[in-house]
């Protein structure tokens, strides 16, 4: 059964927007067909009703933490670059860590980007978005091998995109199989692949029992479409490699995930590492969260 009073970490939280189509114009420049360019939100044909929207005067940050704590949420992982992180950051350490999202074609911008972070703001982790990048960069592409480094030194894990990406722009470059050669040269890295990894879920668990840094997040999901591959091998060898994360506000409700997620099969003693217990160690989140 799942429990709700452990303190979970989600791995993937953000704030609500009262323009949230702002957030996304780098993706719209890189799609060309139309529809992307009329989509607030570039993965919109995927979900429905995203509860990507703030009403005139309220606090995103409460409003976060409201549903964060509706769901005994104790942190949550955001991304560094907006006015929101950085109130959260200040008001509330004990219940936001942060993150830096890079686009490695400019690697010297990304690699003092990273140092400065850690710097100023004790980053938890790198994230990137291979099918993101403009031009689009594959996961084992020397340009993020100094990103990768970086992170080494620092003891940090990148979150990386793996699979079909949702925006409709190609996916080449986040096939599962380039997380190999990656692992290969890297064997200190922490890698935490994240939005799925399908259609080569199979092969994410096969690389996941190859290699003991590489692990996974089920970030964009809702939970009755979790890979049946991921949630088998989460059961079994995979019980220290799978972490929840979620995909609020940008996709999902809380309330959604939280209503779905008390129905996936894992082990009753899988449901504290899945939800919290990995990711304070992979992360290094620590006690005084």
């Amino acid at each position: 059964m799942m429990p709700t009073d452990i303190g979970i970490v989600d791995l993937m939280i953000g704030f609500p927007s009262s323009d949230p189509r702002r957030k996304y114009e780098s993706l719209r420049d890189l799609a060309k067909d139309s529809a992307s360019q009329d989509m607030n939100f570039p993965a919109e044909y995927m979900f429905k009703d995203v509860p990507d929207q703030l009403v005139s005067g309220q606090d995103p940050v409460e409003v976060t933490l409201t549903a964060m704590d509706r769901h005994g949420i104790s942190i949550g992982l955001v991304g560094l670059g907006n006015k929101s992180t950085a109130d959260a950051l200040a008001r509330h350490p004990d219940r936001f860590a942060a993150s830096l999202e890079v686009d490695p074609n400019n690697i010297g911008t990304s690699v003092n980007a990273i140092r400065r972070a850690h710097a100023d703001n004790d980053i938890a982790a790198v994230s990137t978005f291979p099918a993101g990048c403009n031009p689009q960069v594959p996961v084992n592409d020397r340009r993020y091998y100094p990103i990768y480094q970086t992170c080494v030194d620092l003891d940090i894990p990148i979150m990386v995109n793996a699979g079909i990406a949702g925006p409709r722009v190609p996916s080449e470059c986040q096939h599962v199989m380039l997380f190999d050669q990656v692992c290969y040269d890297f064997p200190e890295l922490r890698v935490v692949m994240r939005h799925g990894a399908e259609p080569w879920e199979d092969l994410a668990v096969k690389l996941m029992l190859k290699w003991p840094g590489l692990h996974y997040m089920t970030s964009a999901f809702a939970p009755k479409y979790y890979p049946k591959a991921i949630v088998e091998y989460g059961n079994t060898r995979g019980a220290d490699k799978i972490m929840y994360a979620g995909y609020y506000p940008m996709g999902l409700s809380l309330d959604r995930i939280f209503t779905e997620l008390s129905e996936v099969p894992f082990r009753d003693d899988v449901w504290p590492r899945f939800l919290r217990d990995n990711a304070m160690r992979v992360f290094k989140l620590g006690d005084s969260r």
